[in-house]
């Protein structure tokens, strides 16, 4: 009997489970790596991230070499081909997979129809397993976020005192909004230059005929993300010590021309498997007990919630939920996703600004996804499943469980509440207090009706007149929707008008 390993693309560590059930053999047990083409041609994924997945496979599989195993490496059209061809060659009678965290591609391994017995190994790249999320949500009316974050604090045993949180409070959202006035000093950021492996890569990318589509929406260089977990251990060891002890208070402000803000840029590699997210989050509270006496808590309890709390929830809620979860629309939405998306040809500053950021770099922190991408999707109308896509396709941390909760449930409300207690629906008012980005736009920030009213103003107005049925029997947008009651119905009607309008126009022209 011989076993052998499939090693996929987000699974690069050496203490996943697949590898940790073979390591006492490792030298008899074959391992595989493989580029398929035609899956990284199922969207038009920003460059860079190709460029990311690829290079860090490369990596890797240079790494597991060196430590004994007798690694398979090969690109190819599919999977297929090279799969049967190496169990072929090693008369593998057994195929270990680390369970896959997104559901289309457990899929795509059971079409495969291999003759052979397939092994799901338990997934362990997240802190709660599968199992113990699910049996978490069993039986809860709710699933809220903010329960479930504090039972992992307890469980984890995480800015603890005995039973109850460090500093009295569990939640210190309130100090970590600050807006981003006056003159700020922001900290450098930690770039890498790419070596040969990753130029390697690179320049495959920029030859091939395959990706001629996703050319002409992404920036392929300067590529200057890390690819190894030792670059991802500096990211992190870089954040912590220059970063983290600012990070809370303007953690959700946007600022022109800064693509990174206090940010920790940790969510690629740990959606690679280069970094565990408990061994960041312990890492993070290490080194608040080693400078308590002068770092604030509100910082440091920001972060964790982001990793312990957020990303935990989002993939608990991933795995939980009923495959049809990623066809949700609740309000309906069906208008096309605008061309602007990929292009970033807009006049709304704001868009402009972060979309020029995504193509250049395939990154744009938490609120500038949230409260313009996302929200700007929303209150326009658009397909909830085409903003998916898109998300899917240019973001560098962008997966499955990533997109679908985040997309469709937080920023779209899709699900009609099942994430989150109210829609992320804004007006430009929002914008203007959390960045500069309305300072420069052609659109007047303090308009709704008017003919230079920013769209995201006349938008969030119509969104809550043609969904006031549904959104009246939400509990948090009683006070919204009293303040939509006072606006007269002549001005609604030219603000329903320059939303009607601007779809109209989008349509004949394919931009703003």
């Amino acid at each position: 009997m011989t076993i052998g390993i499939w090693v996929l693309g987000d699974q690069l560590w050496d203490e996943q489970s697949a590898l940790l059930s073979c390591v006492q053999q490792r030298q008899q047990t074959p391992v595989i790596f493989i580029e398929s083409l035609s899956h990284a041609r199922q969207r038009p994924y920003h460059l860079q991230k190709l460029v990311l997945v690829w290079s860090a496979m490369r990596h890797f599989a240079q790494e597991l070499r060196s430590h004994g195993w007798p690694v398979t490496y090969t690109q190819a059209l599919d999977f297929n081909t090279p799969l049967f061809e190496w169990i072929e060659q090693y008369q593998i009678t057994e195929l270990r997979v680390m369970a896959p965290t997104d559901r289309p591609f457990a899929e795509l391994i059971q079409k495969l129809n291999l003759a052979i017995q397939v092994t799901f190994t338990p997934s362990n790249r997240f802190i709660w397993s599968d199992e113990e999320f699910k049996q978490w949500a069993k039986g809860r009316k709710r699933l809220i976020m903010e329960d479930f974050y504090r039972q992992g604090r307890q469980r984890f045993n995480i800015l603890m005192e005995g039973n109850q949180p460090v500093g009295g409070r569990w939640n210190f959202d309130r100090e970590n909004r600050k807006p981003p006035k006056g003159k700020l000093t922001l900290p450098e950021a930690l770039w890498f230059e790419p070596d040969s492996i990753t130029q390697d890569v690179i320049n495959f990318i920029k030859q091939s005929e395959a990706f001629k589509e996703s050319q002409s929406y992404w920036l392929l260089e300067p590529f200057r993300w890390g690819v190894t977990r030792q670059q991802a251990l500096q990211v992190l060891q870089f954040f912590v010590q220059t970063r983290l002890s600012a990070f809370g208070p303007y953690q959700d402000a946007m600022v022109t021309g800064e693509q990174t803000m206090w940010h920790a840029m940790l969510s690629p590699y740990l959606n690679l498997g280069l970094l565990h997210p408990l061994s960041v989050v312990q890492a993070v509270e290490q080194a608040y007990l080693d400078n308590s006496s002068h770092w604030q808590l509100n910082s440091i309890e920001g972060f964790i919630r982001q990793v312990l709390g957020w990303r935990e929830y989002m993939h608990g809620v991933y795995i939980y939920l009923q495959q049809d979860y990623s066809e949700s629309n609740w309000f309906n939405h069906t208008h096309p996703l605008p061309a602007f998306y990929w292009t970033g040809d807009t006049k709304m500053n704001c868009l402009h600004q972060i979309l020029t950021q995504v193509k250049q770099i395939g990154y744009a922190h938490h609120i500038q996804r949230l409260m313009v991408l996302n929200n700007f999707a929303l209150i326009a109308g658009i397909s909830p499943q085409e903003l998916e896509d898109w998300f899917h396709a240019a973001f560098i941390d962008g997966y499955d469980w990533v997109m679908q909760t985040n997309v469709i449930g937080m920023g779209q409300f899709a699900d009609g509440g099942m994430i989150a207690s109210k829609p992320y629906a804004a007006s430009a008012n929002y914008i203007n207090n959390m960045s500069d980005y309305c300072k420069n736009c052609t659109y007047k920030h303090r308009e709704r009706s008017t003919d230079d009213a920013c769209p995201f103003n006349f938008f969030y107005w119509d969104f809550l007149a043609r969904n006031y049925d549904q959104l009246k029997n939400q509990p948090r947008m009683t006070q919204i929707l009293r303040n939509l009651e006072r606006i007269s119905p002549l001005e609604l009607q030219k603000i329903r008008s320059l939303a009607s309008n601007w779809h109209n126009t989008q349509a004949a022209t394919c931009q703003i």
